[in-house]
């Protein structure tokens, strides 16, 4: 006959040996103390171990106690997430993702979408900003997963895709045979010394043609083929299209989309959100090698 564990008991023992005694653990869980070392003493008697050592002033996990906390955190994990998946205490509340302007499509929308089908009483506060910016809100707290674009990676984050700068103009345009050739950009645009750099590598002369704060007076400019610019492949509007230079114009190199998320283990609202734009940003990849 299978014997179930008490996940009461369970839930005890995992306090006791995070909180380092009974006395804490008891006053966490709003419980005596007596409460808890009779729930402990039934989980042991139960399995047939000794889960704590306690002949020392303190209280410490034996081998087996040790051995069993790692079961006992996932199994308390998962009886909460589906008690609150399925009863009226579901996840509420606010997270708030940053994300650059020019990642937010294809891939964000979809996210979204299927975070708020899963969560309908969270919401996502979407904050659209340049790398720099997002990395310091991420650090102030006001963030608590940002993207960003970067040819690095900060300790505590992690690359979701590399993908490459493409030379985007207008539709059938002709800005891109100019000498100089037209630029036009954001003043903090991550991409800018990129691309300047890479024209100068080659000789081609170029000057900024448009110098702005608005993304969509960027974009504006360039589908009135005012201009040029880079944006990473995959992302590009309807309105801008990839340029085909032949090689006149240099190739640019490829940029980082990564991911920092604060303290997930804290929230499995926040892990799930993590893990679906990790999907998100994973087909995007494989929808451009296909493409290639």
């Amino acid at each position: 006959m299978p014997r179930n564990l008490d996940m009461t008991a369970l839930r005890s023992f995992a306090t006791v040996a995070e909180a380092g005694g009974v006395t804490r653990a008891a006053g966490l869980l709003h419980l005596t103390q007596s409460a808890v070392s009779m729930q402990l003493k039934r989980l042991e008697e139960s399995l047939g171990r000794e889960l704590l050592d306690r002949s020392g002033r303190g209280v410490s996990l034996t081998a087996d106690g040790e051995q069993l906390l790692g079961y006992a955190k996932r199994m308390l994990r998962l009886n909460d997430e589906v008690f609150s998946r399925l009863t009226d205490h579901v996840y509420e509340g606010e997270i708030v993702l940053g994300v650059p302007h020019d990642i937010v499509y294809p891939a964000i929308p979809q996210v979204l979408k299927r975070f708020h089908a899963e969560y309908p009483r969270m919401k996502v506060n979407l904050v659209s900003s340049m790398t720099h910016h997002l990395k310091d809100m991420f650090a102030k707290g006001e963030c608590d997963m940002i993207l960003t674009t970067e040819d690095t990676l900060d300790a505590g984050g992690e690359t979701l895709c590399v993908l490459p700068l493409v030379w985007v103009g207008a539709p059938g345009g002709q800005a891109w045979k100019n000498r100089p050739l037209r630029l036009a950009s954001e003043g903090d645009c991550v991409f800018r010394k990129t691309v300047q750099r890479a024209l100068d590598q080659v000789n081609i002369p170029w000057e900024v043609a448009v110098d702005g704060n608005s993304y969509r007076t960027i974009e504006a400019s360039i589908s009135a083929d005012l201009a040029v610019f880079a944006i990473i492949d995959g992302t590009v509007p309807g309105h801008l299209e990839v340029i085909p230079h032949g090689g006149t114009l240099p190739e640019l190199v490829s940029q980082q989309v990564n991911l920092y998320v604060a303290d997930p283990q804290n929230s499995a609202a926040i892990a799930d959100l993590a893990e679906m734009v990790r999907a998100g940003f994973r087909a995007m990849q494989l929808s451009g090698l296909h493409a290639a």
